[in-house]
């Protein structure tokens, strides 16, 4: 049979449930703005009756547990959106920032400094001996140039702020994910036996496992997860080995974690690598299987795969992509320009220097010379042709060799009556001599100079490319290729810039072929060179396009790319958002729902209060009874 003090036991427990339950709540409001928290619930149920003869007899409440409101399946959606935000967000900020670089609206960019080049060779060949349009060119040329160079720079820096930005987050990877195993450990003590949930731990792992998703794009994977529809319908908990891996790479296993290995020391560009250690040692390259989060999004920005020569610069990238066709764009204006210039009549002609051998085929090197011909042309003191001669190149064709050889140096010192007049004394090979020279670096270079005799009495050369039609990329771009008679220096977009004898001394600016006064032939083929078709090789994609056109390629997919990148953010938000909100309705802490549930809880503190003082008063009646 139940007692008076069985009795005060039950307003006891009431007591002890509604305090907890105030406890709880107040953990509740404290924490509603606290990242990763879940808001928690207390657990009751009648405690076990006490066996009677009428019946049993209720024995008050008993807290079960403390739980928190959590759905692990609305958890992994949430961070799986949040990996793609931040990968949505990172991309869409980078390239906007690049687009800021091209800014070919309203006469200003590189567009516009093309023009104004171009312009200035019109205004040249007009006034061929005029020293003041030679240094308006010149200076026009430089200014261009300059702009290149300054835009692929922008570009680079970009490129080696997003390389830094890896080495920071994959650190920031290591410190989080050792701190994650250290919390596993927490919790499997913390949980020993089954009787509690360590809440507050779990609420921390899961704020520790979204940064990691939006950091890299993690995923955890627990073993069981069971339902807890006693405290909500929606709310399960995961239990048993647990482990978080991106792509495959398990980088926290249960109460262990495996760094992420970055190193550049096997790249000269100092370009950051990503591996993981097996357990044998081995590093395998996780680079190109990071798809997700911020650094996902910065080595598709940077570029994952590195080149396997000496340049050491990534393959693929949406940065490199874009440096890859300002160096196609570079490369095609630089050689095709000096190639022009080529043919303006001098006593000495130098190559770059070149990573070529000397017996090596010229058409399967890397320079950019095709099968062909070009003509060696000799002019005199008066600017009249001398002499005339075609240099053939075709798939054997070498840089050196004996006369007569299918090599350039044989060609040309090669005996032969150029001008078919039966003198001997006035052919090519009379005026020009070739030189070959290796340097203490290992690279070489060619150099073709005017015999002194004849340079005495005011002869020259220039070297015409000979068209297979009437496009100017149908030639051999021999001279273009080498740099010979350079008007820019330079090889690409990093490097471009106005010859630097020019530089000096811009009257040196030639306007003609021939060296007399009043020619404006070369000038005019700079004019006619803008309205040439190219072929720009970026990669495996060649581009046909004029020079203007091919720039406007660069910008127009700058522009498209960036676009894209702002559309595909707006969806992704959308996403997140009701991803987010899902989230928010069932973890989140209401304080209006808390509030609520205080004053509710309060008021069951007094009604149990109640209890206990209706109990004293019937031990007051009891004992005034014995009295």
């Amino acid at each position: 049979m139940a007692s008076i003090f069985n009795t005060l036991n039950i307003g006891y427990s009431g007591l002890s449930a509604a305090q907890t339950a105030v406890s709880t709540t107040s953990h509740n409001i404290a924490n509603a703005e606290s990242d990763g928290y879940t808001r928690q619930r207390v657990v009751t149920a009648a405690a076990t009756p006490i066996f009677s003869a009428p019946g049993n007899v209720g024995n008050g409440t008993q807290i079960t547990d403390i739980s928190r409101i959590f759905d692990n399946f609305v958890y992994d959606r949430y961070t799986g959106i949040s990996s793609d935000k931040e990968y949505s967000d990172f991309t869409k900020g980078t390239l906007e920032t690049l687009s800021t670089y091209f800014p070919e609206i309203d006469d200003v960019g590189i567009k516009s400094d093309l023009k104004e080049y171009y312009n200035m060779w019109q205004t040249f060949a007009d006034n061929p001996d005029n020293d003041a349009i030679k240094l308006a060119l010149a200076k026009q040329a430089e200014t261009l140039s300059d702009s290149v160079m300054s835009l692929q720079g922008k570009i680079t820096t970009l490129q080696s702020n997003l390389n830094e930005q890896i080495k920071v987050n994959v650190a920031e990877v290591n410190s989080l994910a050792q701190e994650l195993a250290s919390i596993n450990k927490t919790i499997d003590v913390a949980e020993a036996g089954g009787a509690y949930t360590a809440n507050d731990l779990r609420d921390k792992r899961n704020y520790i496992e979204l940064s990691l998703s939006k950091l890299i794009g993690a995923e955890s994977n627990i073993d069981v997860i069971e339902s807890n529809s006693r405290v909500n319908s929606s709310s399960n908990e995961g239990y048993g080995s647990y482990t978080l891996s991106v792509n495959g790479f398990n980088i926290v296993d249960g109460g262990s974690y495996h760094p992420i290995h970055i190193s550049s020391s096997n790249n000269s560009n100092g370009y950051y690598e990503l591996s993981y250690e097996r357990q044998d040692g081995v590093l395998i390259s996780m680079d190109e299987t990071i798809s997700g989060g911020r650094i996902g999004a910065i080595l598709d920005l940077r570029g994952d795969k590195m080149s396997t020569d000496s340049s050491g610069v990534p393959t693929n990238g949406a940065l490199q992509r874009v440096m890859d066709q300002m160096d196609a764009f570079a490369t095609t204006l630089i050689e095709s320009t000096n190639n022009l210039y080529a043919s303006g009549a001098t006593t000495r002609m130098e190559s770059n220097t070149i990573d070529l051998s000397e017996t090596e085929s010229l058409v399967h090197s890397p320079l950019n010379i095709k099968e062909g011909s070009f003509d060696i042309v000799i002019y005199d003191i008066d600017g009249k042709e001398t002499a005339r001669r075609s240099v053939n190149i075709n798939q054997t064709t070498s840089m050196t060799g004996v006369a007569g050889s299918n090599s350039i140096e044989g060609q040309i010192i090669a005996q032969g009556d150029d001008n078919a007049d039966g003198n001997a004394n006035n052919d090519v090979d009379d005026f020009i001599q070739f030189n070959w020279a290796t340097y203490a670096s290992g690279e070489n270079a060619i150099e073709f100079v005017m015999n002194p005799a004849s340079a005495a009495k005011g002869y020259k050369f220039g070297i015409e490319d000979k068209l297979q039609d009437d496009k100017y990329d149908s030639g051999s771009n021999f001279a273009g290729a080498l740099g010979l008679s350079r008007f820019f220096d330079g090889k690409n977009a990093k490097d471009i810039q106005l010859n630097y004898e020019i530089k000096e001394n811009p009257t040196k600016v030639a306007a003609g072929k021939s060296p007399i006064t009043g020619d404006s032939s070369l000038a005019l083929n700079m004019i006619q060179q803008q309205f040439e078709v190219y072929d720009f090789n970026v990669g495996n994609i060649a581009y046909q396009s004029t020079i203007y056109g091919m720039f406007d390629v660069v910008a127009t997919e700058v522009g498209v790319r960036t676009n894209e990148a702002v559309l595909n953010n707006q969806t992704i938000t959308a996403q997140f958002n009701a991803t987010e909100m899902e989230y928010s309705s069932i973890s989140k802490v209401s304080i209006d729902e808390e509030l609520t549930n205080l004053i509710k809880y309060q008021t069951a503190y007094g009604a149990a209060s109640k209890i206990i003082t209706t109990i004293d008063q019937m031990m007051q009646t009891l004992l005034g009874i014995k009295q």
